[in-house]
């Protein structure tokens, strides 16, 4: 096996795990609205359900009070595995948590997956909630759909924050890049990525077709680096410097947002950007929550209108 699709692989195998020891002591024998998807954690949420949205039955839940951030996750992945640290986290905060098509207990449909489909299907989330306007933070994948949130449906965004995600396929590194292809059902037999899919609810016969899909999405060439740099809302971006996003990726885009200008002379650019040392693309979520979300909660309360400091 490729030494890079292993290493992916095993990336991957690790978040589960991780996700599934956060969440031991949950019944996940039906797919049906569990009661706490954070199991271990203090918080339950208020609300959860489906949502009726393009044709698509896409399971949510919401947990607390006030300004709503919407949390998007990452391929293979779902509120659990990908969320059960951040959520009692961001407890003053009304925290909105979906699973994309055809993950967790939302079921497949027929459609091709793409970010920009997906994204659609966040917007209409929000209607269902009544909520006019979110900050979006996506991980992975889910900053791929974060993006083309932002690029279609800006009058529903406040603010974004993208964690280890690309706007463009060249933004990965080459070697990640080249190791999509090659990735197949296969792979994941007896992991903890095939039992929990089977665990949700959805078909083990459909196992091998869920995988393709989900890697379809980044087999084709997509470049939004245009439509993305035009964004209105602030950016908060944050990479890994051993992630699986180049750092010119990052940078282009800081640069575009007002970035690359010394902040004393000429003032703080309203989005901001973070390479946080020693850290991997998995890392990023399992290792530096700690680190991350008091950047997030600064970056989402600011006024970003400060002057620089002064001695």
């Amino acid at each position: 096996m490729n030494k890079h699709i292993l290493i992916i692989l095993l990336l991957v195998v690790t978040v589960f795990n991780f996700g599934c020891r956060q969440g031991s002591t949950e019944n996940q024998d039906k797919p049906a609205a569990p009661k706490d998807s954070v199991a271990g954690q203090p918080v339950k949420p208020s609300k959860s359900g489906y949502a009726d949205v393009n044709g698509l039955k896409m399971y949510y839940e919401v947990y607390g009070k006030g300004k709503p951030v919407v949390l998007l996750h990452g391929s293979f992945m779902n509120i659990l595995s990908n969320w059960s640290q951040i959520i009692p986290m961001l407890a003053d905060r009304q925290v909105i948590v979906a699973e994309m098509q055809a993950h967790g207990r939302t079921r497949d449909i027929a459609r091709p997956l793409s970010y920009e489909a997906m994204a659609d299907d966040v917007s209409g989330l929000l209607k269902h909630l009544q909520v006019d306007s979110a900050d979006i933070l996506g991980y992975s994948m889910g900053g791929g759909v974060a993006f083309q949130f932002a690029v279609r449906h800006p009058e529903q965004l406040r603010r974004l924050v993208i964690l280890s995600g690309t706007y463009a396929h060249n933004g990965w590194w080459p070697d990640a890049e080249a190791s999509f292809g090659t990735i197949t059902a296969d792979m994941f037999k007896g992991t903890p990525i095939q039992t929990q899919y089977d665990s949700l609810g959805n078909d083990p016969a459909k196992f091998p077709d869920f995988v393709k899909k989900v890697m379809s999405i980044d087999l084709k060439p997509y470049d939004w680096s245009k439509e993305v740099k035009s964004i209105k809302a602030p950016i908060f971006m944050a990479i890994g410097d051993a992630d699986g996003v180049q750092y010119e990726h990052a940078l282009a885009l800081f640069r575009a947002k007002g970035g690359g200008k010394m902040g004393d002379m000429h003032g703080l650019p309203k989005s901001r950007l973070a390479i946080l040392p020693g850290t991997t693309h998995i890392g990023m979520i399992m290792q530096r929550a700690n680190w991350l979300v008091p950047m997030i909660t600064d970056f989402l309360d600011s006024d970003l209108k400060a002057a620089p400091p002064t001695f």
